[in-house]
């Protein structure tokens, strides 16, 4: 089985440590084998029920202990002070639940980049190139890792963007395509639950015709158009909760690290 430790990383945006959940996969200890990484938002609700905000993880230990490629993962806890997950997590300067959001997004990503990253390839076995490394989170931690991949492509290769609400970001999300430089084997994986996508009308089929499902049927286009390769999931009474986000541990990484997506 793998382990999963902790390490306390200082978060220089907000002059705060945060802490790092890592997990080693199976043999770790007993071999030289380097592993591939995938870096993950909200480290916290990953791996275990007793440490995650509202008591349900994604169970992402016990998913890796039994999938077939072993990687590490490192899980990044952020703040549970108000809402400055909310400043920490957006990429973007936003209006959002009567606030207006002041985004820290980039200067998250030059924290992990530069401090997170580093300290991994640093004291742990890892591929350190941008094929081995993917990223990943879902909320606002889903809007991080769409605009990671895409604002930074030459550190990340795969990204899991789970209930990402990309209709609320698709102006600042052209925008950054428009500029951006993408690898040919760039895979994204996006997804939205059935009860996330908005007033659909009557009648009408929520996987294609509600707000969030035109919003991410569009970004698919525009990604396709560049190269990138995609998988889209819309998920049945899918809801905005770690329940329905376990439910996709192995959507996510089978297509990102095996390519092999499900049917």
């Amino acid at each position: 089985m793998g382990h999963v430790f902790t390490h306390d990383m200082w978060y220089w945006p907000a002059e705060q440590n945060r802490t790092l959940h890592i997990y080693l996969p199976d043999g770790y200890d007993q071999s030289d084998e380097r592993y591939p990484v995938m870096y993950m938002w909200d480290g916290h609700n990953l791996f275990f029920d007793e440490c995650a905000t509202y008591g349900k993880s994604w169970g992402l230990k016990s998913f890796l202990d039994n999938w077939e490629k072993p990687m590490i993962v490192v899980g990044m806890e952020c703040s549970h002070e108000g809402d400055r997950r909310l400043f920490e997590y957006s990429p973007y300067d936003r209006h959002m639940f009567g606030h207006e959001i002041v985004g820290m997004g980039e200067q998250t990503f030059q924290w992990l980049i530069n401090d997170v990253k580093a300290w991994t390839d640093e004291h742990l076995r890892t591929w350190p190139h941008r094929e081995a490394t993917g990223i990943g989170g879902s909320s606002m931690g889903g809007t991080m890792s769409l605009y990671g991949v895409i604002a930074h492509n030459d550190v990340f290769s795969k990204a899991a963007c789970v209930s990402t609400g990309v209709r609320f970001i698709e102006r600042e999300v052209r925008r950054d395509l428009a500029r951006a430089e993408l690898s040919a084997d760039t895979r994204i994986y996006l997804s939205w639950g059935e009860h996330e996508g908005g007033r659909t009308r009557k009648g009408a089929d929520p996987a294609t015709a509600s707000p969030e499902a035109k919003a991410e049927l569009d970004l698919v286009r525009r990604l396709e158009s560049r190269g990138v390769s995609t998988y889209l999931y819309f998920q049945p009474n899918g809801e905005h909760n770690e329940a329905c986000w376990e439910a996709q541990n192995g959507r996510y990484l089978d297509y990102l690290w095996l390519d092999r997506p499900w049917q």
